[in-house]
């Protein structure tokens, strides 16, 4: 039997849940529940990996996100049991889903030679319930990969939706329940159009989702769009392979030029289209491409004027005379009163206040930002770094105010700044602090001080996490302002 590989592909902006999603911290990190989508994609990757005696799981992502990753999904992993490993595949650039998936398939005969490993292809920022569901249709979509048929996922439509694209269903595939050949893709379709294919019962929503063997895909690849084929071989050469200590699997980079050079093209018009042996798995299971502020709104409960609330943080909603409204909350107190049909996003430095049927428009500001050269498309005022993280409380000429929070265990590279002191109080924890040629403990309740010049570094040396107030002053407090003398996660 052809072993099954997840491979989780945490690409996308997620424009359209601006301000939110961001740049550096993208959809898939943002929680819908109790957890993130990606760390909800990786239980489910994880459940059906576990089913077929697999215990590895691949991630393909921007290399930014590679700690962050980690953070996310090794909990769950851990949780799962079963010596499940984590593998990252770190791209320098986006480049689509076809080059992805062809470097997984790379990846997957390099590791296991002659076994012709099923690759079962996630997005990382869908949501799907309840689980069981999933893995079983997860089987039924394997099977068909096993008889070398490139199977997508198929989703029954609940409504004529015009904002997903279709796949209509030919005949049923021999020895494989639920499975049919593809008839043809449909993009997007006109509402009357999608009312049409509804009806017909013959079309199901194309979920973006695969399950195919890596032989077949990177031959259709060859047969179907040979540079991909070629250039993804050329890349796959310049792979450089590191040890996921964390993790307990590895982690692959590529050459930049290189890579820069795969066609940016989606697996969709690739091969899905083009290809004669592709199959569709109908799922009945629910599920949501969190596409957009009023999928998520449809996640939430409405009260009895059709509002919902997303609750984060310590903020407070006060509603009155309003009527199909969403908010989502931060840590401040929103006031909605006489309003219908909006969409209120509330964060710590933007604030999104928009007609609730515009919701797919929202990437338009997005762009108005970029143009702008904003900084408030990329960060939010709390950045991670594979440390931790910190939130820029105040900014102001001449000083900057951050809260640090540093996981235990955890240390920030030895490093000087030309242009700024900094004062340090511990809030929580036991800081470890280098200052020059001194090293020595900070507890809580206490402080230090890092004049500019001076080589510095901090470690939390406890089992909890660390929290300090750093104050900086100077005439240039930006972040690219740090000279690394060493750095445990190669930044140096």
């Amino acid at each position: 039997m052809n072993r099954v590989i997840p491979v989780i592909l945490c690409g996308g902006a997620g424009t359209r849940l601006w301000p939110l999603s961001r740049k550096n911290f993208p959809k898939p990190f943002l929680k819908v529940g109790a957890e993130s989508l990606i760390a909800q994609t990786v239980r489910r990757a994880a459940a059906v990996a576990k089913a077929a005696d697999s215990s590895d799981v691949l991630l393909v992502s921007n290399e930014s996100y590679q700690f962050l990753l980690q953070d996310e999904c090794m909990p769950v992993l851990n949780s799962e049991g079963g010596n499940m490993a984590l593998h990252q595949l770190l791209e320098p650039q986006g480049r689509n889903t076809a080059p992805a998936i062809a470097l997984a398939a790379q990846w997957a005969q390099a590791r296991y030679p002659g076994e012709n490993p099923v690759l079962l292809v996630l997005p990382a920022d869908h949501l799907i319930n309840p689980v069981a569901e999933f893995v079983r249709v997860a089987q039924q979509a394997v099977a068909a990969a096993r008889k070398g048929w490139l199977t997508c996922f198929g989703i029954t439509p609940s409504t004529p939706e015009t904002g997903f694209g279709y796949i209509q269903q030919g005949a049923p595939v021999d020895e494989i329940n639920g499975a049919f050949a593809v008839q043809r893709f449909v993009e997007k379709p006109k509402l009357e159009l999608a009312m049409e294919y509804l009806a017909s019962g013959q079309y199901v929503w194309n979920g973006g989702m695969f399950a195919l063997r890596s032989s077949d895909l990177l031959q259709a690849l060859e047969n179907n769009e040979p540079s991909v084929a070629s250039q993804a071989n050329v890349v796959w050469a310049s792979a450089k392979e590191s040890k996921n200590a964390k993790a307990s699997g590895s982690v692959f980079t590529f050459n930049k030029d290189e890579f820069a050079k795969l066609p940016d093209i989606s697996i969709d018009y690739a091969v899905m289209e083009k290809a004669s042996n592709v199959a569709v798995v109908a799922a009945s299971f629910q599920w949501s491409d969190i596409g957009s502020w009023a999928a998520l709104a449809e996640q939430c409960t409405p009260d009895t004027q059709g509002n919902t609330v997303q609750q984060e943080g310590a903020g407070q909603l006060i509603s009155i005379d309003s009527n199909n409204t969403h908010v989502r909350l931060s840590n401040r107190a929103v006031a909605t009163l006489g309003v219908e049909n909006l969409l209120i996003v509330d964060t710590p430095d933007a604030l999104l206040v928009a007609d609730r049927s515009r919701h797919q428009d929202v990437k338009k500001v997005v762009e108005t930002l970029k143009a702008q050269g904003s900084e408030l498309v990329n960060v939010h005022p709390t950045v991670h770094r594979p440390w931790g993280t910190y939130t820029v409380l105040e900014d102001s000429a001449g000083y900057k105010i951050k809260r640090i929070e540093v996981k235990p265990g955890a240390s920030l590279s030895l490093q000087m700044h030309h242009h700024r002191s900094e004062h340090w109080i511990v809030v929580s924890g036991t800081a470890e602090v280098t200052n020059g040629e001194n090293v020595f403990l900070v507890r809580k309740n206490e402080s230090t001080y890092i004049p500019a010049g001076n080589k510095h570094r901090l470690v939390n040396p406890g089992v909890l996490n660390l929290v300090m107030i750093e104050v900086q002053s100077g005439d240039y407090l930006e972040e690219d302002d740090i000279v690394r003398f060493d750095d445990v996660y190669g930044r140096a």
